[in-house]
């Protein structure tokens, strides 16, 4: 299985590829006559390999390195079939071979891969004998040519030859074709790339994910059923029902409100909003890149422009949410801890934050390896860049303990590295909590402190060990909890400055106001656009140390510059920006981030899976890709919502201590007081990008039911959870 990887290496070595392309381009191009015209006899593949084994024998199947095998033997005698209805004229046999590809044209400018035509060659099942049928096996060959770029194109052979079957024929005749002396080592055809129309029977993992969603669904049809036809009092709804009606739990989603409170901050919707298209448009290009491109050479045109860039650092989105999370986590507990006289309830807060996030996991774990490969077929389906999901047969019990980034050398689906992450500085908060109450500006800065230790510590390895992000260096850089924890403490110092100035307004000059915000769009700018010089197409050398200074201090950088943009918008002084990231559209997106992180990819693996025929690459084109995929993720990520998030974290909440009482108010819990939703909705919307770290405040009070109403201490000892949620 290729191991699992960030968005930021994957896209830097596919960038890479093209800017080593473009100059071994030039060079190829240099071809002499004799050498092109050897290449163009590749066009017609199909044809010069059925004029070439007319008479196919058992010799031309088997390399001579081996006996024949039963297997062997079962393929000459389907080739004896085809071979015979050829002759006969049979329309299933040239079918088999008018489903090949051929060398791709346009090769000069970037058209590696020829798909031929996938269905035409699966849907082959002719009747050999009452119980036996002939069915076609389509794969993708290499071919043997010395270009900076493998070229591939599509065969299609009876089912019962394995790919060293086709290894051997393709090696005769690519010998005759090019008049070269090749390898008998050679390899053309790999079995993970063959498919055919047969499908494995359901095992009981997957009766049992099928069975499951199926329950959650009746569940959740008859709840809504019953919410909407025989409820005409929804106070007298029964709490279980409510936990499952969809009617009710998409109340509470698409709720929107814009109360005025100083302990609400709205722009953190916009930032989760912005945060989570970024993540999903930066994978969209991923894959873009990665598609069968008939003009991959454009590629290295387009990874010479500044917009490059905004793809390529679209990690930063990462960095975006580690800030939210520590600032709520320590904005809304500190206030809890106040009113508690410094008491936190550690058990309760680790049970929570694990109820809320793990059902969602384990239910993806599932879908994305049982599910998924039912979903669809094509030439590169169960082939992409992140839908290789064996590694979850393995590793799927550290993704649910949330040490998959240090316990498991390939990780259970990508996206939940970030989850880790995120959990793993979860369980310190609390010591961190305990030290800034207790020792305020002094505990402030002794976690001020570690956050320089720990930058101090990533640039030290980096030279140490010489290990470049650039040119795709150990990727436990970004997946390490004690290398990614910069941005989350930064958010943490800052939620802890906001909570000593709550309720404050602080004035400022002018001046001082059009000096935060250059400063802060500096700090942002310049962590997204230093490295242009020096990454994709445009590769100038940086040293190592230059690197490391850029990568330890960038981290911090960040939610440095986004601490003023929130500061500013509470505050008063964020005029345009703060009516954009205030909106209340941006509410119903801030709710959903978590599905739609999580889900995100299975759509766009699920699309890509499906091509049947190259691609052509454009930021147009990405685009098109993008909103296509996006919107059904948003679809998809409704759906989950409905049918796992809101039920289980409402269910959470009737299990849960201090969250029982009478019944719901007539005026939701999210309006009566903002103050309790939108802190609770802000813990719990530390989602997404890759990341997805919600409490439950915010789905009891604005969406997964606010079952019952609260008194005012319990609900602000809720906050407290929430935020360190």
């Amino acid at each position: 299985m290729v191991r699992i990887t960030l968005l930021l290496f994957i896209f830097g070595l596919a960038v890479a590829k093209a800017s080593n392309w473009d100059v071994e381009l030039h060079k190829g191009m240099e071809m002499d006559v004799e050498e092109f015209q050897r290449m163009a006899k590749l066009r017609h593949l199909s044809e010069e390999f059925r004029s070439f084994y007319q008479n196919i024998t058992l010799s031309d199947l088997v390399p001579e390195s081996r006996l024949p095998t039963q297997q062997d033997l079962q393929c000459y005698a389907e080739f004896a079939h085809l071979t015979a209805a050829l002759v006969n004229g049979s329309l299933w046999a040239y079918r088999m071979f008018d489903s090949w590809g051929s060398l791709p044209a346009g090769i000069l400018v970037g058209h590696f891969k020829d798909l031929g035509h996938y269905d035409e060659c699966v849907n082959i099942e002719q009747a050999i004998t009452s119980n036996y049928n002939l069915m076609g096996k389509y794969c993708l060959a290499q071919l043997p040519l010395q270009l900076p770029m493998n070229v591939q194109t599509a065969v299609c052979f009876p089912a019962s030859c394995s790919a060293a079957n086709m290894d051997t024929l393709l090696l005769r005749l690519l010998k005759q074709l090019l008049g070269v002396e090749l390898s008998a080592d050679l390899t053309f055809v790999k079995e993970r790339t063959c498919k055919t129309a047969e499908r494995e029977p359901y095992d009981g993992l997957t009766v049992f994910t099928i069975a499951f969603l199926s329950v959650l669904g009746a569940a959740v049809v008859l709840s809504t059923l019953y919410d909407y036809f025989l409820c005409e009092d929804q106070e007298k709804l029964p709490a279980i029902l409510r936990v499952f009606s969809a009617r009710y739990n998409s109340r509470g989603l698409f709720r929107i409100s814009n109360n005025s409170n100083p302990n609400v901050v709205h722009c953190l919707h916009g930032m989760r909003g912005m945060s989570l298209i970024w993540v999903c448009f930066g994978h969209d290009y991923l894959i873009g890149i990665t598609s069968p491109n008939i003009n991959f050479l454009d590629v290295y045109k387009w990874a010479k422009s500044p917009f490059m860039v905004v793809i390529y650092e679209g990690v930063f989105a990462v960095d975006t949410f580690f800030f939210i999370s520590g600032m709520l986590v320590s904005m809304v507990a500190l206030r809890s801890m106040e009113k508690a006289k410094g008491k936190l309830n550690i058990p309760l807060m680790y049970l929570h934050r694990y109820l809320r996030l793990t059902p969602i996991v384990a239910v993806a774990i599932l879908v994305y390896l049982k599910v998924l490969p039912l979903m669809a077929d094509g030439p590169l389906f169960g082939n992409w860049n992140f839908d290789n999901y064996d590694s979850c047969n393995e590793n799927w019990y550290w993704t649910l303990l949330y040490i998959q980034n240090y316990a498991a050398d390939r990780i259970c689906l990508a996206q939940t590295w970030y989850l880790a992450i995120d959990m793993q500085l979860y369980i310190i908060a609390p010591l961190l909590l305990i030290v800034v109450y207790k020792w305020g500006t002094k505990g402030a800065a002794a976690v001020m402190l570690l956050t320089l230790l720990l930058a101090a510590y990533l640039f030290s390895i980096m030279v140490i060990k010489n290990n470049s992000l650039i040119s795709g260096g150990d990727i436990d850089l970004s997946q390490n909890t004690h290398l990614r924890a910069s941005g989350w403490l930064v958010g943490f110092l800052f939620g802890y400055y906001l909570h000593t100035i709550r309720g404050k307004s602080i004035k400022h000059s002018s001046p001082i106001v059009w000096l935060g915000w250059l400063t802060s769009l500096a700090l942002l700018f310049t962590c997204i656009f230093a490295m242009y010089p020096y990454s994709g197409a445009n590769s100038k050398a940086l040293p190592i140390l230059n690197e490391a200074f850029y990568v330890s201090l960038s981290r911090i950088a960040w939610p440095l510059g986004l601490s003023w943009v929130v500061f500013a918008c509470m505050q008063g002084y964020g005029g345009l920006a703060n009516s954009f990231l205030s909106s209340p559209l941006w509410q119903p997106l801030s709710k959903l981030s978590y599905c739609v992180y999580m889900w995100h990819l299975f759509i766009q693996n699920l699309n890509a899976g499906r091509t049947r025929v190259s691609t052509y690459f454009s930021d147009y084109d990405v685009m098109l890709r993008f909103w296509q995929d996006f919107g059904f993720s948003l679809l998809l990520a409704y759906v989950m919502y409905i049918l796992v998030e809101a039920p289980f974290g409402g269910l959470s909440s009737l299990i849960l201590p201090n969250r029982r009482a009478p019944p719901t108010p007539k005026v939701p819990l999210d309006e009566t007081d903002p103050k309790a939703n939108q802190l609770g909705n802000d813990a719990e919307r530390q989602t997404p990008a890759p990341e997805a770290i919600q409490t439950s405040e915010r789905r009891e009070s604005a969406s997964a039911p606010p079952l019952k109403r609260e008194s005012k201490t319990k609900l602000e000892a809720n906050d407290g959870d929430a935020a360190s949620g």
